[in-house]
């Protein structure tokens, strides 16, 4: 078999704030034109007038990821500034109310108004992307089954939004709290080939329920756009590094799927509602629990689970060029990843005497100093 160019692609979503009260701030048209002006295509808003969404182009490897990414994010926090505003990449705004925000004018996002009701209401939330090319379907449906076991471990080092409307939910992510309440969202079922997954997506399209396969938003889908396997498990992340290393992480791993697979090997595929309980740990605790490994029927702590996945993917890493962003991988467990460090710019205010509207603010001032590391 052909190896596929496993290339790379990066969708991110962020939220505005204004600069003095760090709240929640809608996107002028003034914005949103300078930053088409430069970025064309890559750039448009979300469902929310207070969202805008990047994407990067196809992307040969993980340092072409991080040139593009980089000028992506640079370019909109550069348009964004001239208002007076920052954009942060945390997966939830910590005292944003989803209740005072104004719906982007737009037929697509009225369709999903419709369609969704309530429940499309309360999305104040971002997320990320990865894509990873493979070309084939059938190399798409077998390594979508496969690298499901991996998604609990790829939500859990992503986890950014411990804060919603003003409080800690006690979640390292609430955002998939609010992603699951709509249809066609959690973990993917488990297909046997290409055609099971078309006949069930024409189910839905022939009943006229849904156009196409982009309405449905399980964590792993095949793009209907690309010849991708597009992870959308994780929580955006603050920090640009951050994200190149969970890309950098999806990318490997199903590399070395496929690298089982030419050997008539494969990963084994457990029930999704085993993989499901993963799952949950993965967004109640983020890295500060373990996870289940079913092999060994024992929870195993973060950090040892992330060293076995560094292992894996030794061989893979080393030919994609991406090995340091895959060590660092260890850090977003060792040092505290998204969630943890929002949680500590909070405890910081608070010992210093902030009131709890302080305290808060402090955690979206340390999202925005945290956007615009290393641009």
């Amino acid at each position: 078999m052909q190896e596929p160019e496993f290339s790379l692609g990066i969708e991110e979503e962020y939220l505005l704030v204004d600069l003095d009260s760090f709240e929640l701030a809608e996107a002028p048209e003034e914005l949103m034109r300078a930053c088409t002006a430069e970025l064309e295509d890559q750039v448009s808003p979300e469902f929310l007038q207070c969202q805008i969404e990047i994407g990067t182009k196809v992307c040969a490897d993980i340092d072409a990821a991080r040139d593009d990414l980089k000028r992506l994010r640079s370019t909109v926090a550069r348009c964004a500034a001239q208002h007076n505003l920052a954009p942060i990449a945390a997966s939830c705004h910590p005292f944003g109310d989803w209740k005072t925000q104004a719906r982007t004018e737009k037929d697509r996002y009225e369709d999903l108004d419709n369609s969704l009701a309530g429940v499309v209401r309360r999305m104040l939330i971002c997320g990320m992307h990865v894509h990873v090319g493979l070309g084939d379907d059938a190399l798409r449906a077998d390594l979508m089954g496969q690298l499901a076991y991996f998604l609990p471990h790829l939500l859990a080092l992503s986890t950014s939004s411990p804060f919603w409307q003003g409080q800690d939910s006690g979640l390292a992510s609430y955002r998939i709290s609010v992603f699951d309440n709509l249809p066609r969202t959690g973990l993917p079922p488990q297909f046997d080939n290409w055609a099971d997954f078309e006949r069930s997506v024409s189910a839905l399209v022939d009943l006229g329920l849904i156009e196409d396969a982009s309405k449905i938003w399980w964590d792993l889908r095949p793009s209907c756009r690309f010849p991708t396997l597009e992870t959308r498990i994780m929580d955006v992340q603050p920090r640009l590094e951050d994200t190149l290393t969970l890309a950098a992480l999806n990318q490997c791993l199903l590399r070395m799927l496929w690298r089982l697979r030419i050997r008539n090997q494969r990963w084994r595929r457990y029930d999704p509602f085993l993989i499901d309980e993963n799952r949950w740990r993965a967004q109640r605790y983020g890295v500060t629990d373990g996870l289940i490994d079913f092999g060994r029927g024992a929870i195993v702590p973060m950090d040892e689970l992330v060293g076995e996945i560094i292992a894996l993917v030794e061989e893979d890493a080393g030919i994609l060029g991406c090995a340091r962003e895959i060590e660092r991988a260890r850090d977003l467990v060792r040092k505290g990843n998204a969630s943890i460090h929002q949680r500590a710019a909070h405890a910081r205010a608070k010992e210093a005497g902030a009131d709890a509207a302080g305290q808060m603010q402090a955690v979206v001032r340390h999202l925005v100093e945290a956007f615009h590391e290393g641009l």
